[in-house]
C-alpha cells in the first residue's frame, strides 16, 4: 500500500501536535539581521535554506549549523525560497518584485524574472521542471499565479513569459504548491479558503471556502504530496487531502499560527505560533515565523522574528516512542 494512502486511513486517529521543546540539542545560527520569513530543507536534508527581511538568503549545513554560503542580489525582503529535487537550482521571491533562479553550488544568479508586484510564494514541482509563484495584489494589480517551465539544459536562458498565468477567483492567494495530479496546484487564501486550480485553464476545480476563518499563513505538503497541512491566523492547523480537499484533521491552539509542518514517519505536526508558544523553543525572542522538518524526520528547524535559525535534533526517546499504538509508519 502506498504510504500516502496508508496515512490517510489512520490520520484521524493518530495525528498529534508535537510541542517544539523535546529536543536533545539546538544549534543557533546568527546569520540574519532581521526576522526570518521562510526556511526550507533540500530534498536530501543536508542543506537548509533561509530567507529574511534583510534581503539575504543563506544556506546552512543542517547537521552542524555551519553557514555554507550566501545568495546576494535581492533589494527587498525575501519572502520565499525553494530548491529543486537535485539541489542544483534554487528559486526565491522578493518584495523587490523579482523572482530569481540560483545555482546552489556557486551562489550565482542564473536568471531574474521581474513583475509589477512582490513575489510572496515560490515552489518547484516534483520533477524540478516547473516553478509556480504568487505575486501580490497591490497598486491596481490583481493577485496572479504564474507557472514557468525551467530550461535545465541552459539555466541562464529562461523564458520571460510564463507557461501559464491566471488570477485566482475571489480572495487573493497567499500560499501554493503542486499536487500529484498533473497541471493542478493547491492554494491557500487570505479569506481562509483552500482551493485546487487547473493551471492550464485557470479554472478553480475544487474549493473549501471554510477551510479556515482567517488568513492562511503556511501550506506544507507530505512527502508524497497526497495530503498537506495548513496554518492560519484563526488559531488552527488542518490536514487536507490534496485530491479532494477533505479536511482529515483539525488542530486548535490558543494563539494565531504562522507556520505548520508535517513530521515524516511519525504521526506529528509541528506548529509555529505568534506569541506565547514560542517560549517552548528556548532561545527565540519573539514569534516563530517559519518551521521546516528534515525530509528524513531526524530534526526540524525554526526561524524567528529575532533573526535566528535554530536547528533542533530529536533525542532518542522521540524515535522510540509509539504514540500511535501498534501502527507502524512505513516510509
Amino acid at each position: 500500500m502506498r504510504r500516502g494512502l496508508f496515512f490517510c486511513k489512520v490520520l484521524e486517529q493518530i495525528f498529534r501536535v508535537i510541542r517544539v521543546q523535546g529536543t536533545k540539542r539546538a544549534i543557533k545560527t546568527p546569520g540574519h539581521e532581521r526576522s526570518l520569513t521562510q526556511i526550507k530543507f533540500n530534498a536530501d536534508g543536508d542543506l537548509l535554506f533561509s530567507c529574511s527581511k534583510d534581503s539575504v538568503i543563506n544556506v546552512w549545513y543542517s547537521h552542524n549549523g555551519e553557514r555554507l554560503g550566501t545568495y546576494d542580489g535581492h533589494n527587498g525582503t525575501v519572502w520565499t525560497v525553494d530548491s529543486d529535487p537535485s539541489t542544483e537550482l534554487m528559486v526565491s521571491g522578493s518584495a523587490d518584485n523579482a523572482m530569481k533562479l540560483w545555482q546552489v553550488s556557486t551562489g550565482k544568479c542564473l536568471y531574474t524574472w521581474e513583475f509589477p508586484t512582490a513575489v510572496k510564494r515560490v515552489a518547484f514541482n516534483e520533477e524540478g521542471t516547473q516553478i509556480v509563484c504568487i505575486t501580490e495584489q497591490r497598486m491596481g494589480y490583481q493577485c496572479a499565479i504564474r507557472v514557468f517551465k525551467i530550461n535545465r539544459d541552459e539555466p541562464t536562458k529562461q523564458s520571460k513569459e510564463p507557461l501559464h498565468m491566471f488570477n485566482p477567483i475571489g480572495s487573493k492567494a497567499t500560499v501554493c504548491a503542486f499536487t500529484p495530479t498533473p497541471h493542478v496546484i493547491i492554494t491557500g487564501h487570505e479569506s481562509g479558503k483552500v482551493a485546487l486550480f487547473n493551471v492550464k485553464s485557470g479554472e478553480e476545480i475544487e474549493n473549501n471556502e471554510r477551510a479556515h476563518s482567517d488568513v492562511i499563513t503556511d501550506l506544507q505538503l507530505s512527502k508524497d504530496r497526497t495530503y498537506c497541512v495548513t496554518s492560519s491566523k484563526d488559531k488552527s492547523a488542518r490536514i487536507h487531502d490534496t485530491k479532494n480537499l477533505m479536511v482529515i484533521k483539525t488542530f486548535t491552539t490558543e494563539t494565531p499560527l504562522n507556520s505548520a509542518a508535517i513530521a515524516p514517519n511519525k504521526p506529528y505536526i509541528l506548529l509555529g505560533v505568534f506569541e506565547e508558544e514560542v517560549g517552548r523553543v528556548k532561545g527565540h525572542f519573539g514569534p516563530i515565523n517559519t518551521i521546516a522538518v528534515h525530509p528524513h524526520g531526524s530534526m526540524y528547524a525554526s526561524g524567528g522574528e529575532d533573526g535566528f535559525v535554530r536547528v533542533h535534533h530529536y533525542d532518542d526517546s522521540y524515535f522510540k516512542a509509539k504514540p500511535y499504538g501498534d501502527v507502524e509508519i512505513i516510509d
